[in-house]
């Protein structure tokens, strides 16, 4: 009991009482609720009425009853202390006092209060306005109910809660505002009425928030987006109601009640709602700046300038009531987004931070200007052609690697006629592939074409693969030779592992006797086509021998080393190794060793020198042209006399006069021209040129190698390719590179 005047106290009062008399009441409510939400929705049409009519008695006796005295004994003093408090009736001198602030002690936990505390415990008053969307699952029209709900109970809360302020503060001093929080007892034309309708607003009030509570536990639990931490909460009666969750909801407020005083737990839980609001309001600030067509709100004063208000003044209030409490809420909301990330399972109502992403994704995308591309900040932006995933797994490994930070595209074209197919058969794949790319952790896209053949649909995927400043620059095709595919997934540990299963959208491997998809002139007039298109074209061999977990290991003795040839090894007469594809292939070796898996391996440049070149002389201007790069690479002279001469042995004039001039531009871009009537190398010189790589020891993890254009003339695409294959056979993991673009810099 904390006063005396005209207030009875019928029951026993202290702390354990006081625990009982609430745990009884609770239990009452957890009846209500384990009923269902129907008999809930009648008991608080009943309460409102009680409630309604308790409040127009006191607005009544706000006016009927006469100045009086009201005697207060504190609770702090013994029994003979006793302070009074007064009613005055309307003046405006009482009026006029209480209008300051004069924060005093809160008699109930002898704590001094102040506009952040007294802020706390009336907000709590407030928080009933979010009932109807805690159960929305209940509601015949959620859509309909909860904005003109939530509306008319703001706006009847806000209006009875200021007029009984006006109310009191013009009628009653400042001890009996202070002293006794159930005054409105004494100035009561009928005192019990007021004590029935304090039970039946709090009963309201606990049911309100413990079947709220309860609903949206169960729509944690049902949508599992904390995994199985509410397996339990998940049961529902015969008629849908979720028990576990309304007896879950029970538990914690019947824990929340041994703290015993209200205003000992308004701080904390004015902020957990405070937080919660924020929410809410920063929620629809992000549908509203992501431009989300979907999103139409019906209330028609609703701006992004209202959310954002919103959100600034909840933090604000949640720093002023308690900056520990504060804290200590942001620090349990940042665990929950940690435990939904890590948890929480695919959504099909979709993320707001994809459509966020999308929003500022565009809007840096046509600021990417093409125009004010510089080689300075060049990069990698690389289109890998997959035929089937399951023999290309290390190879989309590696181009992972060799991208730095670019685009990654992974690009597949199925052999099929539109016209004669009831739908589209790639979007059944699509799922697959980005699966596949999920899966093997690599940071590509996926593009995927039909088209009537291979050449058509790589063109197809060159010209609009990417979008606005990002597209492919480089294309990268796997080697075209007859070595038998091998099932690289199978052997993968993103897909050896128990718990998961190969992507079942990819179909078996090519058996070695099948036939290819494409031919071999076909192939070739692939990489003409991306020259032609002033692509930067890569052809990787037999990538998928390359092991990384072994051959880049740390402690590996001696270290992992990449052997780097920049000069056309198929044009002997004609090498060089300044020119365009020489420094392209400098700079995509580069690249591949800043990667992290590769940063332990070692640059080895192999200059090729012929007796009597001044060998020292061509040495120090390649070391200077590194140090220029800012390249780290051991240079290497490698004599190449006993190969030339092979080349000059087969050697011959062209007859009929000088080559054309279509020749001799191919001539000076390091083409590998073999017309009838023009310079050819001989299958023993390419052999020969082929073992002096070989020689070159120790076997390096990986080689890049130079590759020449394709000749003018088509009929010979097939004895291009097979001098290529005989180049590079044997060498174990190989790149083929040939640039077009200037793509170094000293100025940085």
């Amino acid at each position: 009991g904390q006063k005396a005047g005209t207030g009875v106290h019928v029951l026993p009062q202290s702390y354990w009482y006081e625990l009982l008399y609430g745990t009884v009441l609770l239990a009452l409510c957890l009846v209500v609720c384990l009923v269902g939400a129907s008999i809930y929705a009648k008991a608080t049409f009943i309460i409102f009425l009680i409630v309604a009519g308790v409040l127009g008695t006191i607005l009544v006796s706000f006016f009927a009853t006469r100045p009086t005295g009201v005697p207060i004994r504190l609770p702090h003093f013994n029994g003979s202390e006793i302070e009074n408090g007064s009613f005055t009736g309307f003046s405006f001198a009482t009026l006029q006092s209480n209008l300051g602030g004069g924060y005093g002690v809160d008699y109930t936990t002898g704590q001094i209060m102040s506009f952040g505390s007294v802020f706390a415990v009336m907000f709590n008053g407030c928080t009933g306005i979010m009932a109807g969307s805690n159960m929305s699952g209940d509601l015949k029209r959620p859509s309909y109910s909860i904005p003109r709900g939530t509306i008319s109970a703001v706006f009847f809360t806000y209006v009875v809660y200021n007029v009984l302020a006006f109310l009191m503060c013009a009628t009653c001093n400042r001890v009996l505002l202070q002293k006794d929080y159930g005054f409105l007892r004494d100035i009561s034309i009928f005192p019990p009425l007021v004590t029935v309708g304090i039970y039946a607003a709090t009963l309201s009030a606990a049911m309100s928030n413990l079947i709220g509570a309860s609903r949206i536990l169960y729509a944690l639990a049902r949508d599992d987006l904390f995994g199985r931490a509410l397996a339990l909460a998940k049961k529902t009666s015969a008629n849908g109601n979720p028990v576990m969750a309304v007896i879950i909801s029970w538990l914690v407020v019947q824990l929340v009640l041994f703290s015993g005083k209200l205003n000992t737990i308004a701080g904390v839980v004015t902020t957990f709602f405070l937080l919660v609001y924020a929410t809410i309001n920063l929620a629809c600030l992000a549908l509203e700046w992501a431009s989300a067509p979907n999103f139409r709100p019906t209330f028609r004063y609703f701006t992004w300038h209202t959310c954002l208000s919103g959100i600034i003044g909840c933090c604000l209030m949640m720093f002023l009531i308690s900056p520990v409490s504060a804290s200590v809420s942001l620090g349990f909301l940042l665990v929950l987004l940690l435990a939904l990330h890590y948890l929480s399972p695919s959504s099909t109502w979709g993320y707001i931070s994809q459509a966020l992403i999308f929003h500022q994704v565009r809007k840096y995308l046509l600021m990417l200007d093409v125009r004010k591309d510089h080689v300075k900040f060049w990069r990698p932006q690389i289109l890998l052609m997959v035929q089937n995933p399951r023999g290309s797994a290390r190879l989309i490994d590696f181009v992972n690697d060799l991208k730095k930070s670019g685009l990654y595209i992974l690009g597949h074209v199925e052999l099929q006629d539109l016209d004669t197919l009831p739908s589209d058969p790639l979007q059944p794949q699509q799922d697959s592939w980005l699966s596949l790319v999920d899966k093997l952790n690599v940071k590509a896209f996926v593009s995927l074409t039909l088209a009537p053949s291979v050449r058509h649909g790589v063109r197809q995927l060159l010209f609009t693969s990417g979008l606005g400043g990002m597209r492919p620059n480089t294309l990268v095709l796997g080697f075209y030779d007859d070595a038998a595919p091998q099932d690289g997934l199978a052997q993968h540990p993103a897909f050896t592992s128990p718990r998961e299963d190969v992507p079942l959208g990819f179909p078996p491997l090519r058996a070695p006797g099948d036939p290819k998809l494409l031919s071999a002139r076909e192939y070739v007039g692939i990489v003409a086509d991306a020259l032609k298109m002033l692509r930067n074209v890569l052809l990787a061999r037999q990538l998928e021998s390359l092991d990384k977990a072994w051959e880049l290991q740390w402690a590996s003795s001696p270290s992992p080393a990449i052997h780097v040839w920049p000069i056309n090894l198929l044009r002997p007469d004609s090498a060089r190794y300044a020119d365009t594809c020489s420094l392209f292939l400098l700079q995509m070796a580069c690249v591949l060793n800043m990667a992290r898996a590769w940063r332990q391996a070692h640059l080895r440049l192999f200059l090729c020198v012929e007796a009597g070149a001044m060998a020292h002389s061509q040495e120090e201007k390649l070391r200077q042209l590194l140090k220029d790069l800012r390249i780290q690479a051991q240079v290497h002279l490698v004599p190449w006399d006993a190969v030339t001469c092979l080349h000059w042995q087969t050697r011959q004039d062209p007859p009929g006069g000088p080559m054309p001039a279509r020749a001799l531009e191919e001539e000076k871009e390091g083409a590998v021209n073999f017309p009838a009537n023009a310079t050819q190398v001989s299958d023993e010189y390419v052999c020969a040129a082929n073992k002096l790589v070989l020689e070159q020891g120790p076997t390096p993890a990986l080689r890049f190698l130079y590759l020449p254009r394709p000749p003018a003339d088509t009929s010979l695409y097939p004895l291009y390719l097979h001098q290529l294959e005989l180049l590079t056979r044997g060498l174990g993991p190989t790149v083929l590179v040939h640039g077009v673009s200037a793509v170094t810099s000293t100025q940085l």
